[in-house]
């Protein structure tokens, strides 16, 4: 069953007496500076993983770092790449939670165990730079069965707001939704830059697209000579993608990829609903190949290996603009889109007008950036610097040390 706003906020009503009884324990058990626990609703990754390596290095051995796991495969993952890791959900995970003064997440209270987290000092990274509207902002993000049931989701939402000491974000620009969306003081906001995205500024640019075709290469096998394309749209509420292909439209999909010698990536979001199998039957040579969460739960490190990105609403493409990569912009769906989720920018702004609203007119696009058709290829560089100059207030990869210094100044304030 796909998940769903309505899904998932009939689950955070029906938590509510878990809620209480964790705030009354969290009141009882005393917190430790010596302890800091992480956790990502997507696995080791996103900017908690940076985060905690950084601290790694800073910290020393005094404080324990744990990276709290969603499942048993989360579990292995994280103890394979070095971490000390404990079932979130677990007793102990439960403990660590409300015994830790510092609890870094990237998508909600969720990624460390939700029932010990208030009192601790919450740093809450989030995973993208916010172009669709969210939470508060956003009818769609707190619907419910009633009226009654609305008021408590929001009720909520403000609540966790009060608990969060800190927000970074990548731009002076998102600070004014971020605070409406969370219900936060400016205070709560660092503009830092995303620790996420120093990833994408670090070293040199030809390093870092030989790592990020090594890394891909390693989860996919061997990458063709031509073009990287990535299709990555958004997740729409439990809907299926409407700019689906059919088997026609794979079949043409294909035929263009061996006429360039390239390959699709097709990565769907973890919640996203459609079945993108058809693409990697209708070609016969490989050049269709889907990246879902499981075979590598964060793409961020390597989308400097993406020449072209298609996507509709999704925060990637801000992501994606600090590469030398460019963009096409397919939303089948914009006018319906607008109307029930809500975009914090007007559309037509962050596109220039270049969207299109099917695989067609998206095939064109990518011929054009391939043949290297200035026409369409200096717009499309034009616009991603936009996006790199516009939503990117520090483009020096050092995110993760501002966040860092600010967490801990702030930490030993409030002591």
């Amino acid at each position: 069953m796909a998940f769903t706003f309505r899904a998932g906020n009939a689950a955070r009503l029906r938590r509510i007496p878990f809620y209480l009884l964790g705030a009354l324990a969290t009141v009882a058990v005393p917190r430790s500076p010596r302890l800091w626990v992480f956790g990502s609703g997507i696995g080791p990754g996103e900017g908690a993983l940076p985060l905690l390596r950084l601290a790694q290095e800073r910290l020393g051995a005094g404080v324990r770092l744990v990276w709290l796991a969603g499942s048993e495969a989360e579990l292995a993952d994280a103890r394979a790449l070095g971490l000390d890791a404990v079932a979130r959900h677990s007793a102990r995970g439960l403990w660590l939670t409300m015994r830790a003064r510092v609890l870094v997440v990237t998508h909600g209270q969720g990624d460390v165990n939700r029932y010990g987290a208030r009192g601790g000092f919450l740093v809450q990274l989030w995973h993208g730079i916010p172009l669709k509207r969210l939470h508060l902002d956003s009818p769609a993000a707190t619907a419910t069965g009633g009226r009654l049931s609305r008021l408590l989701v929001e009720r909520g939402h403000r609540s966790l707001g009060r608990q969060i000491g800190l927000f970074p974000v990548s731009c002076e620009r998102v600070v004014g939704r971020v605070g409406s969306a969370f219900a936060l003081r400016r205070d709560q906001i660092l503009v830092s830059g995303d620790p996420r995205d120093d990833v994408l500024l670090q070293g040199a640019p030809e390093q870092r697209r030989a790592v990020a075709r090594d890394s891909l290469a390693r989860v996919l096998g061997a990458l063709p000579a031509g073009p990287v394309v990535m299709y990555a749209p958004t997740w729409r509420d439990g809907e299926v993608d409407p700019a689906l292909p059919d088997r026609a439209t794979w079949t043409a999909i294909a035929s263009w990829l061996d006429a360039v010698d390239g390959v699709l990536v097709v990565r769907s979001h973890p919640l996203g609903v459609g079945d993108y199998v058809a693409g990697v039957a209708a070609s016969s040579t490989g050049r269709v190949r889907l990246l879902d969460a499981r075979l590598m739960n964060d793409v961020t490190p390597v989308l400097p290996a993406v020449d072209h990105l298609v996507t509709d609403y999704s925060s990637i493409v801000f992501d994606h603009a600090l590469t030398d990569g460019t963009a096409v912009f397919l939303a089948a769906d914009v006018d319906a889109y607008v109307t029930s989720r809500g975009l914090y920018e007007d559309y037509a702004e962050v596109t220039g007008g270049s969207d299109v609203a099917t695989w067609d007119a998206a095939l064109a696009l990518l011929d054009a950036l391939v043949r290297g058709d200035d026409a369409v290829l200096e717009p499309a560089r034009a616009r991603a610097r936009w996006l790199r100059e516009t939503f990117f207030d520090h483009l020096d990869g050092r995110a993760t040390e501002r966040v860092l210094d600010e967490v801990r100044r702030r930490v030993e304030a409030r002591r």
